[in-house]
C-alpha cells in the first residue's frame, strides 16, 4: 500500500468523526505488517477527557483483533464540513501510545489531502520518548 493510499483511507475515516463540539474531525489509517488497515476516527464526549483520538481509536481497534506488528499511519484532520487543507499532527498522547506498539521503522504520513504528504519516524516526531525499556532501567 502507498503512502497516499493510506491517505485516502484516513480521509474517509475522517468522515466518520464525532465532533459535535470541537467541530474538527480527524481520521486515521494504520497499517499493519500483514498488510490490512485499521481505520479510526476521533470521537468527542461532553466531558472533553473521555474524548478519543482517530489515532488511537485505530490502534485501540487492531490491538483488541490481536495485531501487534504496525509499520504506517496516515492522519488527515481539519474543520468539519471542510475539505482537508491542513497537516495535523498527532497529539502527545497518541504520540505515546505509538511508540508503545511501534519501532523504529514506524512511519507517520500527515497530509492536506492535496495528493502530497509529509513523512516522518516516531522517532522525529516523539524525540526522547519514554517506553518499556525505561521501565526496567
Amino acid at each position: 500500500m502507498t503512502p497516499l493510499q493510506l491517505v485516502d483511507l484516513a480521509i474517509e475515516a475522517r468522515e466518520r468523526a464525532y465532533v459535535p463540539y470541537s467541530h474538527f474531525a480527524v481520521g486515521a489509517a494504520l497499517l499493519t505488517g500483514s498488510g490490512k488497515v485499521y481505520r479510526g476516527c476521533n470521537i468527542e464526549n461532553s466531558s472533553f477527557g473521555a474524548t478519543n483520538c482517530a489515532e488511537r481509536t485505530a490502534f485501540f481497534s487492531a490491538v483488541y483483533e490481536g495485531e501487534r506488528d504496525f509499520t504506517a499511519i496516515a492522519v488527515v484532520g481539519g474543520p468539519e464540513g471542510e475539505r482537508v487543507h491542513e497537516l495535523c499532527p498527532p497529539c502527545g498522547i497518541c504520540r505515546q501510545v505509538m511508540r508503545e506498539f511501534c519501532g523504529s521503522g514506524f512511519r507517520i504520513y500527515l497530509s492536506k489531502g492535496d495528493g502530497t504528504y509529509f513523512e516522518a519516524s516516531l522517532e522525529e516526531m516523539l524525540p526522547f520518548s519514554f517506553s518499556q525499556e525505561d521501565l526496567s532501567k
